[in-house]
């Protein structure tokens, strides 16, 4: 089986978790993700200490075995296309949180847009960790689109982004990076050396994904009823004024399309922050927070678009490599037409380069 079937079949596989995921959304039982995040904690009362040695322990088990669980799932798929492509389209709409990141995001629009600020507040705790009893109006629907911002790359953009350059083991060992991220990379005193290399993972894995969400949030800009121009010069100018190195990315680029002013004072349990302001304009109120979820599908659907494309692409180019002759393999006195036949007399060499086209 050449290395470009299988691409192709991943390209497939991704396109049709993303569909499912928008069809369907997260499994309300049984989520695979919600069963690491148990089988994690678990290794996690038994492996900790309050160092930075255990944590990365901890983050090497964690991640790695999803890893190599996704690259067994390959080995075993790589003779069987349709197969693939079955086994990555699952394990998209698994790692996806497209569809109940903007469930989430109407709710508590309709809800501040009803004026019923208890039921907003009881949401918040599907978005964001932070503590809601006193939050008013534009503060629960800041709360809400940063976190639409944040999570459009953290729960789409990166997933498929990992998911196009490494297959299912990056879509898997990406999502268990990002699970480990939220359940010990935040400060406190139980995981503020523990959680560190979690974090830091986490934070390498979203350099390119954050990035990439800016940029089609820039560019899509005109379907929230945003300025491109505008996003891109909030993006530029306050990108990097953020704490996180990639969630501010999201943030500025969301702010500026949106015309709203995003940042500030940030009370958690225990912890307040006070984030510098990303954007010019006023505050977000409820509207904008539908603006918001727009415009995050419409950045989804542009990055599984990109994702399927660039495997489709890399499929491409293996399907050259495969039929292009090679001087040093060509039999002398033969001869070929075009690039599709021709005689080798290096056999082993044709059978390394099938070896390296499965994955």
């Amino acid at each position: 089986m050449s290395a470009g079937q299988l691409r192709v079949a991943e390209a497939v596989g991704m396109l049709a978790g993303y569909g499912l995921d928008a069809v369907f959304g997260d499994p309300r039982r049984w989520h695979p993700v919600a069963g690491f995040g148990t089988a994690a904690a678990a290794l996690e009362r038994r492996v900790y200490a309050p160092g930075r040695a255990a944590g990365a322990g901890f983050a090497a088990v964690a991640v790695g075995a999803p890893v190599l669980a996704g690259a067994a799932l390959a080995g075993l798929t790589r003779r069987r296309p349709v197969l693939r492509a079955v086994a990555v389209a699952a394990a998209t709409w698994t790692v996806l949180g497209a569809r109940t990141l903007r469930a989430e995001a109407h709710t508590m629009a309709g809800a501040l847009e009803r004026g019923d600020i208890p039921a907003a507040r009881g949401r918040l705790g599907h978005l964001c960790g932070r503590d809601p009893s006193t939050l008013d109006e534009p503060e629960l629907a800041r709360a809400t689109v940063e976190s639409v911002a944040e999570n459009t790359s953290d729960a789409v953009v990166a997933p498929l982004f990992w998911g196009a350059v490494a297959g299912l083991p990056g879509l898997l060992g990406y999502r268990a990076a990002n699970t480990l991220d939220a359940m010990v990379g935040h400060r406190s005193p139980r995981y503020a050396r523990f959680g560190t290399a979690a974090a830091r993972l986490d934070d390498v894995l979203n350099l390119v994904p954050s990035r990439l969400t800016a940029a089609l949030t820039v560019a899509l800009a005109p379907l929230a009823g945003g300025d491109p121009g505008r996003a891109l010069r909030v993006w530029l100018r306050d990108g990097h004024r953020h704490p996180s190195p990639n969630a501010g990315q999201c943030e500025s680029s969301m702010a500026g399309a949106l015309g709203i002013r995003l940042g500030g004072r940030n009370v958690y349990f225990g912890r307040s922050e006070t984030r510098p302001h990303l954007g010019d304009g006023a505050p977000p109120l409820a509207p904008d927070i539908a603006r918001a979820a727009r415009l995050s599908g419409a950045v989804g659907l542009a990055a599984a678009t990109l994702a399927a494309t660039y495997r489709l692409t890399t499929a491409l180019r293996a399907h050259r490599r495969r039929t292009t002759p090679h001087p040093a393999t060509t039999q002398p006195g033969t001869t070929h037409t075009g690039t599709t036949r021709f005689a080798t007399v290096a056999r082993p060499a044709r059978a390394a380069g099938r070896a390296r086209g499965t994955r």
